[in-house]
């Protein structure tokens, strides 16, 4: 890398692109070298490990949804991203001047790099933070909190489905007495479906929830929301009833759609994969009685299988199929029936929310 890389904007396309290629390519050292260099030539770590692996992260999930890059290579990528932020972080110590913080990412939530930065973000502006790491149970989190008593929990969830999980932890922490901040992408754009569930602030990016815990932490209490809807009829009867969902939509799925007589057995197990995220997508909409989430869901499984050479029609077949199973149940139809008019003139698909 010459030395006039480090001297170009953090958001300049091309330095991105440079990152990416190395990571990519699995070059820890290159990747590593890379970073450090934008260090040494007076770059905040804050806007290296925001914009550039922060950027590039964003990249990775991009290109697998594009079907440019495999599952593997993007988690080897991931891995490389997460030894250069460790590397970064270790070379900018700072001591602890406000507070504990514990930081986590709710139970059955895998995406740990995001919550990992935000954890460095803090740790620079004096908070002593305690990073338990990606999907944490919930007992385990509360255990922890009676342990070393923190002054606030930042809760991390990027994918939907673990809304209702969320919801559980935030309802733990409470009753052990701690406030939460909420954030991540699973709860929705400015990370709003936090207030229904009962987290006290959210914030939409990292450096937004460090300004949050800064400046106005501990909130003042917010208005209570209502709550009734969480976990209602609908939600208890998908959740319940998901094996038998799956299986009847599987054994049904030929006639709708012929071409599946000549799925290999790998292409079945991926369609019984995708079943299973319908129905969890689906619970998550009714739990927080948000349809926007089932229908953010289904645009984007619409383009990443069109990436893949899948008809939109395979996905409609399979959305129809479950639909069939719960004609008894009003919020879940609807939520189906707007999710198929919407694959008939589909909109720009959203950011990625599951691989």
């Amino acid at each position: 890398m010459s030395s006039s890389t480090a001297y170009r904007s953090l958001h300049d396309p091309d330095l991105i692109e440079e990152y990416l290629f190395l990571v990519g390519d699995g070059d820890e050292d290159g990747a590593t070298d890379f970073a450090e260099a934008l260090l040494d030539e007076g770059v905040p770590a804050q806007r290296i490990m925001v914009d550039l692996i922060g950027g590039a992260q964003g990249r990775v999930g991009e290109l697998w949804a594009a079907n440019e890059w495999s599952i593997a290579r993007e988690h080897a990528a991931t891995a490389v991203n997460e030894r250069v932020l460790a590397t970064l972080a270790g070379r900018v110590r700072s001591r602890p001047t406000r507070g504990r913080i514990t930081l986590a990412c709710v139970d059955g939530e895998w995406h740990g790099l995001p919550a990992r930065i935000l954890a460095e973000l803090l740790r620079m502006d004096g908070w002593r933070v305690d990073f338990l790491g990606a999907s944490v149970p919930g007992p385990h989190l509360i255990t922890h909190l009676h342990q070393t008593g923190p002054d606030a929990v930042a809760l991390s969830c990027m994918i939907p489905t673990r809304l209702p999980r969320a919801h559980a932890a935030i309802t733990a922490c409470h009753a052990a007495g701690i406030p939460v901040i909420a954030g991540g992408r699973g709860f929705g754009p400015g990370s709003r479906y936090a207030e229904r569930l009962g987290a006290d602030a959210w914030a939409s990016t990292a450096e937004e929830a460090v300004t949050r815990l800064a400046s106005d932490w501990p909130p003042p209490p917010a208005p209570e929301f209502p709550t009734e809807f969480l976990g209602d009829e609908e939600y208890t009867h998908l959740v319940r009833s998901r094996p038998q969902l799956i299986d009847t939509a599987m054994q049904r799925l030929a006639a709708a759609y012929p071409a599946v007589h000549h799925y290999s057995e790998h292409q079945r197990e991926a369609t019984m994969e995708d079943f299973g995220h319908i129905a969890d997508f689906l619970a998550a909409s009714l739990y927080i009685d948000e349809p926007q989430v089932f229908r953010d869901f289904t645009a984007w499984t619409a383009s990443v299988l069109t990436s893949r050479s899948v008809p939109v029609s395979a996905l409609k077949a399979g959305l129809r199929l479950i639909r069939d199973q719960l004609i008894d149940f009003p919020k879940a139809t609807t939520t189906l029936d707007e999710a198929l008019t919407d694959l008939t003139s589909p909109a720009v698909p959203p950011p990625p929310t599951t691989h």
